[in-house]
This record gives structure tokens, sequence and C-alpha cells, in this order.
């Protein structure tokens, strides 16, 4: 693939990655200045000259993911004899600047029952970049109409209707955050008992009063999980301080709690 289908598919992939391009040439140099390659955190696609200019990028590309860094990087090359990396010399006898454009992967969000509140959740969300997935067991709460002020927003919102939702959880993408409101306790149950098996999901929330946790605690325990394993969730969700048990109350609590734990980048 090319590497703009490349940044698609990292994307699409909640993958992170970096579009390096050469801006500048100044005398002899392996590729002309617009010459892209995206680096990933396993593969790298395109090329910006091969040799050990292109090693060096995806070197630093790779280390710019790993800290997390967000804003563009310009790094200069010289191609002589006397500029030595690691990966060795390149003798064009140019320089070369190019340009390193990170691409933090963007968070991805699933919401586990879209009845009202899920419903009002989904439409502040959709309004940031992510990848939001609406999960049901019912499938008129997916209808397309239904759900048009949501799938309207700038998110990657992605509807899955599916009588068993506990799986589909199971295959989420590692740092995946989870809210958990479904129409059924017993539905809540297992998608709880799901998330915790997982261990590397993001956040997890669980609509519902304090009562209600107390039941699904003592349950969870006598499955075998500890208590630092169930403190994983948190129920109830949303702020501490916001109260009220309006659906727009509740989701816009949740979605500022979500968006507090998440880094700025991802934001």
């Amino acid at each position: 693939m090319d590497w703009l289908e490349a940044l698609q598919h990292l994307r699409s992939a909640g993958l992170p990655g970096v579009l390096a391009t050469v801006s500048e040439v100044r005398g002899h140099a392996p590729r002309e200045a617009g010459a892209k390659m995206v680096v990933g955190v396993e593969a790298a696609w395109g090329s910006i000259g091969g040799g050990n200019l292109e090693a060096t990028v995806v070197d630093q590309a790779r280390d710019m993911m790993a800290r997390g860094v967000s804003v563009p990087v310009n790094a200069e090359f010289a191609l002589n004899e006397h500029a030595v990396t690691q990966h060795g010399r390149q003798c064009c006898g140019g320089k070369v600047r190019v340009l390193l454009e990170p691409f933090l992967s963007l968070p991805t969000v699933a919401i586990f029952g879209v009845g009202h509140v899920g419903h009002e959740l989904g439409r502040i969300l959709s309004r940031l970049p992510m990848t939001l997935y609406l999960v049901d067991s019912r499938g008129d709460q997916l209808d397309a109409a239904r759900l048009a002020d949501v799938t309207s927003g700038i998110a990657d919102v992605r509807t899955v209707h599916t009588p068993v939702p506990d799986s589909f959880l199971a295959g989420l993408p590692p740092g995946a955050h989870v809210f958990i409101m479904s129409h059924d306790h017993s539905e809540d149950f297992l998608l709880c008992h799901a998330a915790l098996r997982r261990g590397d999901l993001g956040n997890v929330g669980l609509i519902g009063s304090r009562a209600k946790w107390l039941r699904f605690r003592q349950k969870l325990a006598a499955e075998g999980f500890t208590g630092s394993d169930i403190d994983r969730i948190q129920c109830p969700i949303g702020l501490p301080n916001v109260r009220g048990k309006a659906p727009a109350v509740i989701a816009v609590s949740s979605a500022a709690a979500l968006l507090g734990s998440l880094p700025s980048a991802q934001q």
C-alpha cells in the first residue's frame, strides 16, 4: 500500500504512526523534496531514499511514538562520509531536511447499551476524534434514523448488533474504554465479567446505583475476582460532584470523566 493507504490503515486499526516527508534538499540526495513514508510501530510504507537516512528516520519516528510525542519535528541529515550514524554512512554529498508528523492512535470507546443514556453519551462522544462502537443486543436501538445525530459527528462510529455483547467486548483492542449500560442487569454482569477477564482495557464504567454495584461486587468476588480486580470498574459512572438522573446529565458527566482521564494528545 502507498503512504496514504498506510495512514488510513493505521488510523482504522487504532495504531499510531509518523508521516515522514522530505521537506528540503540541498545538493545531492537519494530522493527529491516531497518524498514520503509512513512509519508504524512494526512496519513502514513508502520510502524517502533508503540507506542510513531512512533507517535513522525510522528510529526517530518510533522513538517519538514510544514517548507519545504529539507535535511535528524537523530533522536535518548530512549525507557525507563524515556524518556517521549507527546505520553507517551515506555519501551522496547533500543535506536533507525531513518533517516528522506524528499521528497518535485515536482512543477507542465502546458503549454497550444504546438506550436513553447510551444514546446521549454517543451523541457527545461522536463530536470528538475517536473510534466509537455502539453495541446492543436489540436491533431497533441501532436503527440508522434513530442514531443519525450520532453518526453525523467526526468520530468513526460503528454500530454492532449482537446477541452476545460480552463476546464482542472480548475482541476490543487493548486500551479500549468501555461503558456498560445495557437494558438488562444480567447482560451488564456478563459484560463486567468479560471486562475483568481482559485485564488490558482502559476505563470501564458501569451505570447503576450503589446498591446494584454492591450486588455485582459480591457476585464478581464469588466468581474469583479479587478486590483490586473489581476496583477496575467504576460504578456509579461520571463525576461524583455532578448529580442528577436525567440521561443528558449522566452522559455529560460520564464524558467529562472519560476525557479527564485521557492523555491530552488523545482529546
